[in-house]
């Protein structure tokens, strides 16, 4: 029989701890100086392909700092004095009225001591931008996230099982990697999915319980598609 289970266990909150950091040791030491208000790294970018961590980082700085990430649409501040610390995600979506924004807040933040930390896919000069924004955004420090190596997330999701109460086998880390999204924030989620559906059943995540949750995962999205 299927036990009902009272999902009572919080998403962990971002932190750089929760980061397997792989191939990104210096941008993520250039992260944690710009949290600490080093006076040679007020202006961080930090640029890569989905699913590389870049929104966990971000979400991880601002919780250091207690600041809020703005993503747009998210309205960025009207005015700024000078002295804030502003973080900004998906730079590539800004509107142009918010690139314009974002400009003239970087050129407040560099006349006063305030910081700026900013994310999107590409490096500032590819950007799809106003030229003096991408300019700018390549003044500071600019660092490439780079994905994880198999290894590496197999790392992270014995990580993120531990977290949630379990322990991942070598077999059902490998399992994921074969047959699911090798994006590492799908294959948390995949993986908090299967934490829920083991506790319901009372047994331990396997490989023949993440084929059912795969399964399940499957049928679900074929039925939206044919809905």
């Amino acid at each position: 029989m299927q036990q009902l289970v009272l999902d009572l266990q919080l998403p962990a909150p971002p932190s750089f701890e929760g980061f397997v950091r792989g191939d990104n040791a210096e941008p993520l030491f250039m992260l944690g100086e710009w949290v600490s208000g080093a006076e040679d790294v007020r202006f961080l970018y930090l640029w890569g392909e989905a699913g590389v961590g870049k929104s966990y980082l971000l979400a991880a700085a601002a919780a250091r700092c207690g600041v809020t990430v703005i993503l747009p649409p998210g309205e960025l501040p009207v005015a700024l004095t000078g002295d804030e610390l502003l973080i900004v995600d998906g730079v590539d979506g800004l509107s142009p009225e918010q690139q314009i924004r974002l400009f003239d807040h970087y050129n407040t933040l560099r006349e006063g001591s305030g910081r700026l930390l900013a994310a999107g896919t590409l490096p500032p000069m590819l950007l799809p931008l106003r030229d003096d924004l991408t300019t700018r955004l390549g003044w500071g420090l600019v660092y490439q996230l780079k994905a994880l190596s198999d290894a590496d997330k197999v790392a992270a999701l014995k990580q993120r099982a531990a977290g949630l109460g379990f322990e991942l086998s070598d077999d059902a880390a490998d399992y994921l990697l074969r047959h699911a999204s090798r994006d590492l924030p799908a294959l948390n989620a995949l993986l908090e999915r299967a934490n829920i559906h083991a506790l319901s059943l009372r047994r331990p995540v396997t490989v023949p319980l993440l084929r059912e949750v795969l399964g399940a995962g499957r049928e679900e999205g074929r039925g939206k598609r044919e809905g």
